[in-house]
């Protein structure tokens, strides 16, 4: 089914019912037709910046005369895959111009290759100028939105704190706010092998290197990194943004907290023009159905991503009276086990804001690997495992393995798990969770790394959220403060946001780990200045987790009352 041009008004009057049910069909329905080059609409172009560099970008036309408006994605990814081209045609068929265009330094864009900083509020804003000259083309009507995912996301939001006068909506999938908390320095963890690989998008590989060079010269949360983070911004963060989130990411927390702060402090009062929605999905912003992983969630967990952004669009730049404003301000699927026809869950719920209140409530580990609401009252009870970056833990791949069995990890020799009893009547987990652990070493610094799953009455052990944590940043990213070998420690933080029914029948489990490559690469543990390159003098290590009346490790539990 093909939405009219911006125009028409006939789609936009159905009730809001009836457009959701719409929606589910066509999700459930993906046309499947091929590429046609003749009939593509598609030019390429060099937009200029303020310092005379050339940005490349590729233009998508609808039918017709125009003007129309503009809807831009920047990204450091190519371009020109033909799901891409694909995507970009169908969404200009719908009324608009669509440009997609490429960071500074990557592919045929002109510059040097500096990460996301040339698109930030610094003397170099390309995010802004490229908005602007898409604004004032003769095929333009002067009204500019935005949308991409991840990469696309954190420049959705970089953007957004310049305030291009011409920027009128954006819509953003699992997005960032802070390159050193969600991209580089993920709980203050280093992953060099993974971002050397950038050098394949960069008109010069060499420009990746010296990137790389100038992270590992700022190991803190310090000015350099200020200077890239969001959240210190949201005043300025002022336009109408419709925000996608997906419990199985773990850019989850960047998604919730830039809904979280333009709702609250980015200026914009007016009900509807910041909405969030949660699903049942990995990171990405075509894979929102309703398959994920190993599971199978019921048809109306999928969403349409497209169909959705066009209707958001359609309003804010065309003017078109489709009450997408008087949506929900917030909707979360509240997830429950698959395959059994009564379990409770797997439905969405609405709020005005998130999270739900939620009683937080405390699970200890306890000596014979179990996790209970009662704290330990053992003198002295502790679980150790080996940390040997030389042979670490695998943990495959280099995306977040959520809504798959974990048991691969759990069974591996130096990780250890933690489970509930079988649960005789259903638990909702609906909030973040939190980490709150005591930990020694016998090394000056090392990784912790907190994982949740729901495991089933078979065994599987389906995994929803993970975190890694180094302890060297404990209290704070702005400080190092490494470990005296054998002192007790205490570290608090996030493991991630979850809306889990747990239902009877089933355990629940937290698994505690120190590696886990190549998902995250492994903490030297001698307590030198990290380096790109993973030095020779990296050190083996005991760590111990305690569990004790005096030194209660757990975690802290969101749990929501029926």
């Amino acid at each position: 089914m093909q939405l009219s041009p911006c125009s028409r008004q006939r789609f936009s009057k159905l009730p809001s019912m009836w457009i959701g049910v719409m929606f589910l069909m066509m999700a459930a329905c993906p046309a499947q037709e091929s590429l046609d080059e003749a009939q593509l609409r598609e030019r390429h172009v060099m937009i200029p910046m303020r310092d005379g560099v050339h940005l490349s970008a590729y233009l998508y036309f609808p039918e017709g005369a125009g003007p129309w408006p503009v809807v831009f994605e920047q990204r450091y990814a190519s371009l020109r895959s033909p799901v891409t081209r694909k995507d970009a045609a169908r969404l200009a068929s719908e009324g608009f111009v669509v440009a997609l265009v490429n960071y500074r330094g990557t592919h045929l864009s002109e510059g040097r290759w500096v990460g996301y900083r040339a698109m930030q509020w610094g003397e170099q804003q390309d995010g802004f100028d490229v908005c602007e000259w898409l604004a004032v083309q003769d095929w333009s009507t002067g009204k500019v939105g935005t949308f991409g995912s991840s990469q696309g996301g954190y420049a959705q939001n970089y953007l957004a704190v310049t305030q291009p006068p011409h920027l009128v909506c954006q819509y953003m999938v699992d997005t960032g706010l802070s390159l050193f908390h969600e991209g580089y320095r993920i709980g203050g963890t280093t992953r060099p092998n993974r971002f050397q690989g950038l050098a394949g998008v960069c008109r010069n590989p060499d420009d990746n290197r010296k990137l790389l060079e100038e992270w590992f010269q700022h190991p803190h949360y310090d000015d350099y990194w200020k200077a890239e983070d969001c959240t210190l911004h949201f005043d300025r963060m002022n336009v109408p943004c419709f925000t996608i989130g997906s419990w199985y990411d773990f850019m989850n927390q960047g998604s919730i907290a830039s809904f979280q702060g333009r709702q609250h402090h980015g200026g914009l009062n007016s009900k509807g023009r910041q909405q969030l929605i949660i699903g049942p999905w990995l990171h990405g912003r075509t894979n929102k159905g309703f398959r994920v992983g190993d599971l199978t969630y019921p048809e109306a967990a999928a969403w349409p991503v497209h169909e959705h952004m066009v209707r958001w669009f359609r309003h804010y730049l065309c003017g078109e009276d489709n009450a997408v404003e008087q949506d929900p301000v917030v909707r979360y699927f509240v997830m429950g086990a698959v395959e059994e026809p009564d379990a409770p869950g797997n439905i969405w719920r609405e709020a005005a804001d998130f999270p739900p209140p939620a009683e937080p409530v405390p699970m200890y580990f306890h000596a014979d690997g179990k996790l209970e609401d009662r704290i330990p009252s053992e003198a002295d009870s502790v679980t150790s495992f080996v940390s040997d970056p030389f042979h670490p833990m695998q943990i495959p791949g280099t995306s977040f393995p959520g809504a798959r069995d974990a048991r691969s990890f759990e069974q591996q020799s130096e990780v250890r798990t933690f489970t509930t009893e079988t649960l005789q009547e259903p638990v909702e987990w609906t909030g973040r969770i939190q980490a709150e652990l005591f930990l020694s070493s016998t090394a000056p610094d090392t990784d912790v790394i907190v994982r949740v799953s729901d495991v089933y009455p078979d065994g599987r052990s389906i995994l929803i959220v993970d975190y890694p944590w180094r302890m060297r940043y404990r209290n704070g990213f702005d400080h190092e403060e490494l470990m005296t070998p054998g002192t007790v420690y205490p570290v608090k933080f996030p493991v991630g946001w979850i809306s889990q029914i747990f239902n009877r029948g089933h355990r629940i489990r937290v698994t505690v780990s120190s590696t886990g490559t190549p998902l995250y690469e492994p903490n030297p543990q001698n307590g030198k200045p990290l380096t790109i390159d993973f030095p020779d003098d990296a050190v083996k290590a005991t760590n111990t987790i305690h569990h004790s009346k005096q030194f209660p490790s757990g975690i802290m539990a969101p749990v929501r009352k029926p």
